[in-house]
């Protein structure tokens, strides 16, 4: 699809705008794309600096322009500088702004930690005590909702699994 301002180059970048509830879709060229304005980055809108800032930099609360801004005492970084990087100034960055962080990460991610993965070959053991783990948890749900008769299955589940890590 050719660019629909100047006809001339592939239309690469697609903007769609919803203004009054009316949606308009525009195809246009990354050149007429920066030079509307429609592109508000400086050189490369898809860069991994660009995108994590969009998601580091939510729309400001009346709550955090009250707050003072946050600055690293190390290398005097400030919040609003690794919202527009996306990185880092230095290891002390990670204590500094660890209030944001949380929140940031179980924006992103779901949650403000790692479980990562269990390979397939190896880390049986591994993969049981994280099965007991999940089925402890919902043995919790169950008996917070009074489910005794699932409780049950999954109680005895549980042992199960603990025999087999013990024989093991």
């Amino acid at each position: 699809m050719l660019c629909q301002r100047c006809n001339q180059r592939d239309a690469t970048v697609h903007l769609t705008k919803i203004i009054n509830e009316e949606k308009t879709e525009l195809y246009l060229c990354e050149k007429c794309a920066q030079e509307t304005g429609q592109i508000p980055f400086n050189n490369n809108p898809f860069s991994f600096q660009n995108l994590l800032s969009g998601i580091l930099n939510p729309e400001l609360s009346s709550i955090d322009s009250v707050q003072p801004e946050l600055i690293c005492d190390t290398c005097g970084m400030s919040y609003k500088e690794f919202t527009k990087k996306g990185l880092f100034g230095c290891a002390d960055c990670y204590e500094t702004f660890s209030s944001k962080l949380d929140t940031l990460l179980k924006r992103i991610h779901g949650s403000n930690y790692h479980n990562g993965k269990v390979p397939q070959r190896s880390g049986g053991n591994l993969r049981i005590k994280k099965e007991i783990e999940q089925l402890r948890k919902e043995l919790q749900l169950a008996i917070e909702h009074e489910y005794f008769e699932k409780a049950a299955e999954l109680r005895d589940q549980i042992h199960g699994l603990v025999e087999k890590l013990e024989g093991e």
